[in-house]
C-alpha cells in the first residue's frame, strides 16, 4: 500500500462568536447542530460539544479580546466539524505543561487542553506570553470513512474569512481543488449497494457536492491533489461587503469548481463570465506543483499575494492586474517562479494590511495552515471590512 494523498477541503457554515458571557452556551448549541447536521455519531457528537464547552470557557474567563470560530470542513465524501479560538492575550508561557492533563488556570469543564487534544483527530497550538493564543481542532465521524478521512492527513491548503463588524455574511472566499484534465465522458453509475454504502448522511447533507474528477496532472503534479499533486488555488475578494459581495464570492467558487481549464489566467477568464450579472470583484489564483517546486500565478484586483521563504523569512510578492473579474477583465498576466523549499504561498484581501512581517510572530508558518491563516488575521485584519487569507504549504 503506497502513501495516503492528504484529500483537499472545503469549509462552509462559518460561524464567529465573539467574546461574551454566553459564550459557552451559544458556541455550544451551535456545534450540536452542525453535528447533527453533518451526521455525526451522537458519541461523536457528545464529544465535539464537551470540547466546544471547555475551549469556549477558557477563552470567555482569560482571554483578551477573544473569539471562536466553529465551520464544517468537507472532502467529496466526508465532513467534519472544525473549530478555532483566536484571541489576543495573556498567552502561555509552558504548552507543554498546559497540554498536560488536569492543568488548569481557573474553573473550567476540567478536561483541559489534554483531553481536547486527544479527543480531536487534528490539534494545533500557537501560543506567545503577551502576544495571545489560537487552537485549532477538528473532529471527524467515528465511522470508518471518517477514520480514514482523519488518517489521510493535513491539506496542502487551508484558509478563514471573517465578515466586518457589524456585518453576518463575508464577500471573501477561498477555494482549492486539484490540477489535472477533466476526466473524460459522464461519471460512472454506482451499483445500489455501492451507492447506498457511500451516501451517507455527511454526504447527502453536502449543498454544493464536488465534482471536478480528473484524469491526469498538469506540469509535475500527480494528479490527486494533496501534498504531492498539483492543485489550484483561488481567492475572491466580492466587491463592497455585504449580502451581494458575499454572492459574487459564492459564485466565484462554484464557477471555480465547475470549470476545466488548468492554467490560472484561463480559470480567471471563466471565472469573469461567471461574474458578469453581479458585483464582481478581485480574483486571484494559483496553481501549485509540489512535485515541480513551481508556482504559476494571475491575478485581477486588489488580492495581496507573497511566496515566503521560510528559511530566510523573505517574502516576495506577486502582482496583480487592475481591473474587476465580472466587468473589466484586463491581458491577462501570468507569473511563474519556482518554489524555494519549505516555502509557504499566501493569498489575502485587503481587509488585511500587506505589511505584515512573518519574522514579527515566530511559529507563524511552522504549523497547519488553518492555524497560520487565523495567526495572519489576528495580526494584520481590519475591522472595517472583510477579510479573508488562504495558505499552501507542502513538501516541495
Amino acid at each position: 500500500m503506497g502513501p495516503v494523498t492528504p484529500a483537499l477541503t472545503e469549509c462552509e457554515d462559518t460561524v464567529w462568536f465573539r467574546h461574551s458571557d454566553s459564550l459557552p452556551a451559544a458556541a455550544r448549541g451551535a456545534a450540536r447542530q452542525l453535528a447533527h447536521r453533518i451526521g455525526l455519531l451522537p458519541e461523536r457528537a457528545a464529544e465535539v460539544a464537551l470540547a466546544v464547552s471547555e475551549a469556549a470557557t477558557n477563552l470567555r474567563r482569560h482571554a483578551v479580546d477573544g473569539a471562536m470560530v466553529l465551520r464544517v470542513v468537507r472532502t467529496d465524501t466526508e465532513a467534519a466539524l472544525e473549530f478555532l479560538t483566536v484571541d489576543s492575550g495573556p498567552g502561555m508561557a509552558d504548552v507543554p505543561a498546559a497540554l498536560a492533563d488536569g492543568y488548569s488556570s481557573g474553573p473550567t469543564l476540567g478536561i483541559g487542553l489534554g483531553a481536547i487534544s486527544r479527543l480531536a483527530d487534528a490539534f494545533d497550538l500557537h501560543s506567545l506570553p503577551g502576544r495571545g493564543t489560537v487552537l485549532t481542532a477538528r473532529f471527524w465521524n467515528r465511522t470508518p470513512a471518517g477514520r480514514a478521512a482523519a488518517a489521510a492527513g493535513e491539506p496542502p491548503a487551508a484558509g478563514l474569512t471573517r465578515p466586518m463588524s457589524g456585518q453576518e455574511l463575508c464577500g471573501d472566499a477561498w477555494a482549492v481543488r486539484p490540477a489535472g484534465r477533466p476526466a473524460p465522458g459522464p461519471a460512472p453509475v454506482l451499483p445500489a449497494s455501492a451507492a447506498a454504502a457511500r451516501l451517507d448522511w455527511s454526504v447527502l447533507t453536502n449543498r454544493a457536492p464536488r465534482t471536478h474528477t480528473v484524469s491526469g496532472a498538469v506540469g509535475g503534479g500527480t494528479g490527486g491533489g494533496g501534498a504531492a499533486g498539483a492543485f489550484l488555488l483561488m481567492f475572491c475578494d466580492g466587491l463592497g461587503h455585504g449580502p451581494l459581495a458575499a454572492r459574487a464570492a459564492s459564485d466565484a467558487t462554484a464557477a471555480f469548481h465547475r470549470s476545466p481549464a488548468q492554467e490560472p489566467s484561463e480559470v480567471l477568464a471563466d471565472l469573469h463570465r461567471a461574474l458578469r450579472s453581479g458585483r464582481g470583484g478581485a480574483v486571484a489564483v494559483a496553481l501549485v506543483e509540489p512535485v515541480a517546486a513551481r508556482l504559476t500565478f494571475c491575478g485581477v484586483g486588489n488580492v495581496s499575494a507573497f511566496v515566503v521563504d521560510t528559511a530566510s523569512g523573505t517574502r516576495r510578492s506577486l502582482p496583480s492586474s487592475p481591473g474587476i473579474v465580472g466587468h473589466q477583465l484586463p491581458a491577462p498576466h501570468t507569473v511563474r517562479q519556482e518554489l524555494p523549499p519549505g516555502s509557504v504561498v499566501v493569498l489575502h484581501s485587503d481587509g488585511l494590511t500587506d505589511r505584515w512581517r512573518a519574522a514579527d510572530t515566530p511559529g507563524l508558518f511552522s504549523h497547519l495552515p488553518v492555524t497560520a491563516a487565523a495567526l495572519l488575521l489576528r495580526e494584520a485584519g481590519v475591522r472595517r471590512d472583510d477579510a479573508g487569507v488562504v495558505i499552501a504549504k507542502g513538501t516541495w
